[in-house]
């Protein structure tokens, strides 16, 4: 592997010393022809990248609202935070404060308690429904809302790449 590296290295040293010894419109030319090449193979990887990524939430997002699987979000941001205190450390040199760990303790409760209250006006909402019996009711759901801001952004995404 070390050996293709060097050989690699020395291709492109020659090729460069080569393109600065060249005319100005030759050098135009392969910059040009270069750029448009790794843009064009970037904008390819990245749409395939994109929507294979996109994909997988989109999966994932399903799978989790049918009750395929359950995620343990205590547990993910337990780890999400000693990662992001580790970067912290090592970017500042100084641990993350005691106020910052106490703001996202109140964040995260806040938003427990927020789906709390969702769940009980779903309920609310389902019980008055079946009460006047409007069973026809169709109920606004956050994966509803996820589906169609990922349609969007998709749509949106294709649009300006094309």
């Amino acid at each position: 592997m070390d050996e293709v590296s060097r050989e690699t290295k020395s291709i492109v040293d020659k090729v460069l010393k080569d393109v600065g010894k060249a005319s100005a419109a030759k050098q135009l030319v392969i910059g040009t022809v270069s750029g448009w090449c790794t843009g064009f193979v970037t904008m390819k990887v990245g749409k395939a990248a994109a929507v294979a990524v996109g994909g997988g939430i989109i999966l994932l997002q399903i799978a989790n609202h049918k009750g395929y699987l359950k995620i343990n979000w205590d547990k993910v941001h337990k780890e999400v935070d000693k990662l992001a205190d580790k970067v912290e450390e090592k970017a500042t040199g100084d641990g993350p404060k005691f106020l910052d760990k106490m703001e996202r303790l109140v964040d995260r409760n806040i938003d427990k308690a927020e789906e709390l209250l969702k769940n009980k006006q779903r309920k609310a909402k389902r019980w008055y429904h079946s009460f006047i019996g409007d069973e026809d009711y169709f109920q606004v759901q956050e994966i509803h809302i996820f589906l169609a801001s990922f349609v969007l952004g998709f749509s949106v995404g294709i649009v300006t790449a094309s």
